[in-house]
């Protein structure tokens, strides 16, 4: 799909963004290389939502140089190598009369174009995407009515008809319970893995997410770590207090064998806020 091979899909070369002259972000310097799945974790305040918005091309650096599948950001025209799915995604409105394969259709038209029938081959596709997330028996459902979880994963296929080469995911599993996690995590493994699609995930989850990404960066305004997951694994401790300015103590809860509903058990940071 990608006719330039760039050696990394995502790059970012001394990133400096501020609003109203206030630092938000100084110095980023991060590569995603095709094929990985990068865990980025940060508390609030730390720029990760602006981290997003650069890269999606919605804010413009004020110095140095953001660029997908190589090529400058601000001049980038194929977006539908790119799925992004926000962390407000699982806060739909449950009267909205949209049954998931409607809901998951949209996702067609930026190919296809807005308000144009979809051809038997793009119902297929949509299909297919629904599959790919484990929602085949819901398809015809109204999607109001689905759990977060499950609201979620049609989100998801909503991103993954398009067929993208990148997918990112803003906080996908705030309001999701413990179980529905583990089986979140799954699935993006699976994607991530057996179908060759990169993942950025932003989450503040850092024991559930450890499990499934290949890569981690800790950002809180500048990037304090961004390599793979055995390093930071290695150093957990010393990297969290560099990235909270303190001493953190991790406390992991351990989704992947835990089947009670633990909707609010997330890796707690002591003595910080996450």
């Amino acid at each position: 799909m990608q006719t330039n091979n760039p050696s990394h899909i995502l790059e970012m070369d001394n990133v400096h963004f501020s609003y109203a002259h206030q630092p938000v972000l100084e110095d980023i310097n991060m590569k995603v290389s095709p094929g990985s799945f990068l865990g980025l974790v940060g508390p609030n305040g730390s720029g990760k939502s602006t981290l997003m918005k650069l890269l999606l091309g919605l804010l413009t650096a004020d110095r140095g140089d953001v660029k997908l599948f190589g090529e400058p950001v601000k001049s980038f025209k194929q977006w539908s190598k790119v799925g992004f799915v926000s962390q407000k995604a699982n806060s739909f409105n449950s009267g909205f009369p949209a049954t998931v394969f409607e809901v998951v259709s949209m996702g067609m038209y930026g190919k296809v174009g807005l308000f144009r029938f979809l051809k038997k081959h793009h119902k297929q596709k949509v299909r297919e995407a629904i599959a790919q997330v484990g929602m085949e028996e819901y398809m015809y459902q109204n999607i109001g009515k689905l759990s977060g979880g499950q609201q979620q994963r049609v989100f998801i296929a909503r991103a993954l008809v398009s067929e993208p080469d990148l997918l990112i995911l803003d906080e996908p599993t705030v309001g999701v319970d413990a179980q529905s996690v583990t089986n979140f995590y799954e699935m993006l493994k699976e994607l991530n893995v057996h179908k060759g699609i990169t993942l950025i995930l932003v989450t503040h989850d850092i024991g559930a997410m450890s499990d499934y990404v290949t890569d981690v960066a800790c950002l809180n305004k500048c990037i304090h770590f961004h390599g793979n997951k055995e390093t930071f694994e290695a150093n957990r401790e010393e990297m969290m207090t560099a990235m909270y300015g303190h001493d953190v103590s991790v406390i992991e809860h351990n989704h992947a064998h835990d089947h009670h509903d633990h909707s609010h058990d997330h890796d707690d940071l002591a003595g910080t806020r996450s």
